[in-house]
């Protein structure tokens, strides 16, 4: 849009339900993927109008019906071109993702917080988890949400954040702090296990690079804003989750269980471990390949 174009925009649009409409329209229009965290244009459009205007995500939509001043038209418009015309993911423009009903920062060092491991955080792993975890490991953790979030749900328990690149535990280490958890966390870069040697978890979560690299390439424009390292895993995406699930057991306490994701890609993942037992659960809040494996049951 032209700047005369943008100017007319933000002279005509006057209140915050004029600019959640027209924010989802021009969405369409430009065929933009909902894929991070919102199922539709409108929900992403406005979560980003209450964001700029300071009102809280849930706060009524009688409050975007008020005239607003110049200032916010343009500043909305300015988040919303973001959004359109770059493919930027909402959560890099307002630097905030939810995960499991907890905000955390995120910016282009880590994947955007989607997982349905946060339903299962919420419910404390009920009914796969039998007594709270006391040592407690993310691996490949990115912006550290799930470990996080599952360390808030058992305050006894302490907690390994893991991931290979410096720049996502960079993050990790910031949100670590923003919920006062330093004392109870560490942070260690590693290739998967790696550095862990020795190390004994009663819990391993995983959300680990899990997509072909063909399709990769082949994903809407959003994507391409994500570390690519984060979503990529060979030619068939089982790269990591096979390591993952052939090397866990040596890291987990008697008693202790894997869970993790993978996604669309659960044939792959039984295809190559035939004789574990995966428990792949049935999610409320949709998502898909997440399973449930006991020490026991995986490979020694």
């Amino acid at each position: 849009m032209t700047d005369a174009g943008a100017q007319t925009v933000i002279d005509v649009l006057e209140t915050g339900v004029d600019w959640v409409r027209w924010g989802a329209s021009e969405m369409h229009r430009a065929d933009r993927c909902s894929g991070h965290g919102f199922n539709t244009a409108l929900d992403e459009t406005a979560f980003l109008v209450r964001h700029v205007l300071g009102l809280p995500r849930d706060s009524s939509p009688d409050w975007l019906r008020g005239r607003l001043l110049r200032d916010e038209r343009a500043a909305i418009y300015d988040a919303l071109h973001e959004r359109i015309a770059d493919a930027r993911p909402v959560a890099y423009i307002t630097g905030e993702a939810w995960f499991a009903g907890m905000p955390f920062h995120v910016d282009e060092r880590v994947l955007i917080p989607r997982s349905p491991l946060g339903e299962l955080i919420q419910q404390r792993f009920s009914p796969w988890v039998a007594r709270a975890p006391e040592r407690i490991l993310d691996l490949c953790c990115g912006s550290g949400c799930i470990g996080l979030a599952a360390a808030m749900a058992f305050p006894e328990s302490t907690l390994v954040l893991a991931d290979l690149s410096p720049d996502a535990l960079a993050v990790a280490a910031q949100n670590t702090e923003a919920y006062g958890l330093e004392e109870r966390t560490t942070l260690v870069e590693s290739d998967l296990f790696d550095a862990l040697e020795g190390e004994q978890f009663d819990l391993i979560l995983t959300n680990p690079p899990y997509v072909p690299r063909r399709e990769v390439d082949a994903l809407p424009d959003e994507f391409a804003h994500e570390p690519r390292m984060g979503l990529e895993s060979g030619e068939d995406g089982m790269e990591h989750p096979r390591r993952i699930v052939a090397e866990a057991r040596r890291y987990l306490a008697d008693g202790g269980c894997l869970i993790g994701e993978v996604g669309a890609w659960r044939p792959e993942l039984e295809a190559a471990f035939p004789a574990v037992p995966f428990t792949w659960i049935d999610l409320e809040q949709g998502g898909e390949g997440v399973f449930v494996v006991r020490d026991d049951e995986l490979p020694r």
